[in-house]
């Protein structure tokens, strides 16, 4: 299974519109890929608090509409990362959109836990509520959004789900890099599956972004990082090896707390 991330940077001299023709040529360059990433809120910028009433949009909205399109061009799966979608009630969310080879939207994700302290996304964005996973060919992915990564009851219920890859799209900042990268290999360590963790790049609402995004396979071992600058990380992985590893360290059927609630999953 090979995947792509493409570590976008939001530059802030950018139209939105700009930035989902330039993200939809790199999907298209990506022909043979049997996954391809993009961050989170990368049309509008994850810091660009001041923007996202304005470019709110639905979840067949014009990200998707470009997306699709160039998945269906390129013959991937598309993780499409998220935007801000505005609900029929009025509701915000941080919505992932993941797309077919053919185009379809295969399943979207609103982000359960939002990010901010009493302000920024956790006061102008509705939390979501489900967790969501999507069945690839080689692997069912689960998804998870940036700020999610704190919490790992959040990736156990998506292992109860049957997930072995978790695609996590993020917008984190520089400033706590290290926590980055040390969140995605424990939750590819003590959930024994693969975590894609695709940041973004560059500087938007005078926030600089930690970039390098990061592949963990289901031992912990970083296959492979990209550094602070727009990139794209390509990676093969061995689909088998999340069963093999599970079943040659049984870690996970010693579990006793912590199973989580049948109506959470979809």
């Amino acid at each position: 299974m090979r995947a792509f991330l493409i570590q976008i940077a939001a530059d802030p001299d950018e139209t939105v519109n700009s930035r989902r023709q330039r993200a939809a040529s790199l999907v298209r360059e990506q022909r043979g890929a049997d996954l391809v990433v993009l961050p989170e809120l990368w049309p509008v910028g994850a810091f660009a608090y001041q923007s996202f009433e304005d470019e709110a949009e639905t979840s067949a909205g014009p990200t998707y509409e470009v997306m699709a399109e160039a998945a269906r061009d390129a013959g991937v799966w598309l993780h499409a990362g998220s935007i801000v979608e505005r609900d029929p009630d009025g509701t915000l969310y941080n919505t992932s959109l993941v797309i077919s080879p053919t185009g379809d939207l295969a399943g979207t994700y609103r982000k359960i836990h939002r990010f901010g302290f009493d302000k920024g996304e956790a006061v102008m964005m509705g939390a979501g509520a489900e967790l969501a996973t999507v069945a690839l060919p080689e692997l069912t992915i689960g998804l998870a959004t940036c700020y999610d990564l704190r919490f790992p009851e959040l990736f156990r219920g998506l292992v109860d789900a049957g997930a072995g890859l978790f695609v996590v799209p993020a917008g984190w900042p520089a400033r706590r890099r290290g926590h980055w990268t040390l969140l995605a290999r424990a939750r590819a360590v003590e959930n024994q599956a693969y975590v894609l963790a695709c940041g973004t790049a560059g500087t938007h609402a005078d926030v600089e972004q930690a970039g390098h995004s990061i592949v963990v396979d289901p031992w912990g071992e970083v296959l492979a990082e990209a550094g602070p600058d727009e990139e794209i990380l390509t990676v093969d992985l061995d689909a088998a090896k999340v069963e093999a590893t599970r079943e040659q360290f049984p870690v996970l059927k010693d579990r006793r707390l912590g199973v989580v609630a049948p109506d959470l999953l979809r």
